[in-house]
């Protein structure tokens, strides 16, 4: 009989004990050992005046860059001192001999240690080049697990090079997240000025205020004023100046003497100014909050009809997008009325009419959170559209119960006074009505005849004077019309389409094709987008769909639905702050 085999034997065809990994760790520590002492070693490698001798079939068998460099048959080619130049950028001596000892420990089976961000990076460097995917993979943890905002900028150039795309996405988020302290680090005032400029003009960076971006902006051009200084106006561009506080803009912007001495930068200070006396009624990108503010912009939606068109509805709510949270508000009121008037001034709501001849006019103050009543309209009137120009609220045309009206009046909330305006030429009522490039349009609506017409009436506040513009390329009532980016958004009154008309050119356009009809909308632009809301479907019942257009991309989508079903209602974007 055969005996049992010893601890040193085993059946053909059966793995020792610890013949697997565990032989192959020795072997590996084995070849460790030899390589600190220097034995049996066959080649040096050299990087940041030191030299560290190795094994070139260690080394082959690690890394096919070394595998390529000590090919078999030509040994007489390979130096027996091969130089590693640090391939890393900023990595001196010390750190290249660094990273070459962290790169044979692991070739050599002795794991990754990492101490920093910068011996990482040189390590990184050096993985690239010999073809070392899981000490890359090693680096790029131990990094994405140190990166903090006192780093971001540093880590995001690392990821740049080395084309790592989730860190960078990583750094990008802790940049936008910790903008204010980054800004404060000696990294930030080393960025080129296209960097600086990208991230000013990033919405989405993490500041409560607008003061810090100001701040960050003007510490980057003070680090080297002489050489910067021409950069002012070019990052002043995004930077939201009609978002600082008042007083601030005052004390800290307009006395800076830098700013001062910058022709250029007089524009920008001029449309904050405008901004602060006037309100956002321009809609410019630069009175936008940004995404993570304190402020925000918010949809406010008041009243209206419900499904069947036969209660008025005592809602008032405001909604963000962003979080899609809706607020109730104080209820207008002598709420039960319909097809009134609203529109923002001076981020104030207005409301006017909402039944026949009625001359209420009623402000949702966006400070003090409560509705005020403020002087009454002249003539009566329902309806009928109201529209801000140059700070200047105007109700135009309407129905007063008998007839149609050619009326306009004008608002001035520092005096809290009506005055009648030119008349319309022709009278009109459920028209479109829009303010752009300081002029305000009437688009369509019913005529006094009942027949709805496709004239575009246009007045200059200035002269006090109308002028017909180019028809319309549809006859419709029930319409809506919007402001954006000076071009003129128009839809309702049953279109399965959105139409555009440029005031530059006089020309009209269509944009878009809606999901399905609809009139009475409510209609606002927030977050640069055209938001559409609720209105009648062509079954005369109210919906309560969603949808935005973004003019950038042409495309309509759906968004959540209203808490209930309206038309008929008012639909503005103020700023508010979310705290409240």
């Amino acid at each position: 009989m055969r005996e049992a085999p010893g601890p040193e034997e085993s059946e053909p065809g059966c793995e020792a004990p610890c013949a697997g990994p565990c032989h192959a760790q020795r072997v590996l520590q084995t070849l460790n050992a030899y390589r600190r002492s220097g034995t049996l070693t066959d080649v040096v490698l050299r990087a940041g005046g030191r030299d560290f001798p190795c094994h070139r079939a260690a080394l082959s068998a690690g890394s096919a860059y070394f595998r390529s460099l000590f090919a078999a048959g030509r040994p007489e080619r390979v130096p027996a001192v091969v130089p590693m130049v640090p391939d890393a950028p900023g990595s001196g001596p010390a750190g290249a001999a660094a990273a070459l000892a962290v790169v044979l420990d692991y070739v050599y089976g002795a794991g990754v240690r990492l101490r920093a961000e910068d011996e990482a990076a040189a390590v990184l460097a050096l993985a690239e080049r010999l073809g070392l995917a899981g000490l890359r993979e090693a680096c790029v943890r131990f990094l994405e697990g140190r990166l903090r905002a006192a780093n971001s900028l540093a880590l995001r150039r690392v990821a740049a090079a080395f084309s790592l795309t989730p860190l960078a996405e990583r750094c990008g988020r802790v940049l936008r997240q910790a903008f204010a302290e980054v800004a404060r680090h000696a990294d930030f005032l080393e960025l080129a000025p296209d960097e600086v400029a990208a991230l000013l003009a990033d919405p989405g960076l993490g500041v409560a205020r607008e003061e810090a971006v100001f701040e960050a902006a003007m510490r980057w051009v003070r680090h080297d004023a002489p050489a910067r200084r021409g950069q002012l106006r070019r990052l002043l561009e995004h930077v939201r100046l009609p978002l600082l506080a008042p007083a601030y803009f005052l004390e800290k912007v307009e006395t800076d003497e830098l700013l001062q001495a910058c022709g250029e930068c007089r524009p920008l200070l001029l449309e904050a100014r405008a901004c602060f006396i006037l309100g956002r009624e321009a809609g410019a990108l630069r009175t936008r909050p940004r995404r993570f503010m304190d402020l925000a912009e918010v949809i406010v939606v008041i009243g209206g009809c419900d499904r069947k068109g036969l209660l008025k509805l005592p809602f008032a709510d405001a909604y963000h997008p962003e979080s899609q949270r809706w607020t109730p508000l104080p209820s207008l009121p002598g709420y039960t009325r319909s097809e009134f008037a609203a529109c923002a001034l001076r981020n104030d709501v207005y409301v006017s009419g909402g039944h026949i001849n009625s001359h209420d006019v009623w402000t949702f103050s966006s400070h003090l959170h409560t509705w005020i009543k403020v002087a009454s309209l002249h003539k009566g009137r329902w309806r009928h559209k109201m529209a801000v120009v140059q700070g200047q609220l105007f109700a135009v045309g309407g129905f007063d119960g008998l007839r149609r009206l050619r009326s306009v009046e004008r608002y001035d909330p520092f005096s809290n006074t009506w005055a009648a305006a030119a008349p319309l030429p022709e009278a009109v009522s459920s028209a479109a009505v829009a303010s752009c490039a300081g002029q305000l349009f009437v688009i369509g609506g019913a005529g006094q005849d009942g027949v709805n017409t496709d004239k575009v009436q246009c007045f200059d506040p200035k002269e006090d004077q109308w002028s017909l513009r180019s028809p319309a390329p549809f006859s419709q009532r029930c319409l809506e019309a919007v402001s954006l980016d000076d071009t003129i958004y128009v839809l309702g009154g049953l279109m399965s389409k959105i139409f555009t008309y440029d005031p530059g050119t006089d020309v009209w356009g269509e944009a878009a094709v809606l999901p399905s009809p609809v009139e009475s909308c409510g209609v606002t632009v927030c977050d640069g987008k055209v938001h559409i809301l609720g209105g009648r479907d062509d079954r005369g019942e109210s919906t309560d769909k969603v949808f935005t257009f973004d003019p950038s991309s042409g495309q309509v989508e759906a968004q959540p639905s209203l808490q209930r079903c309206t038309s008929s209602h008012g639909c503005v974007t103020i700023v508010q702050n979310l705290d409240r």
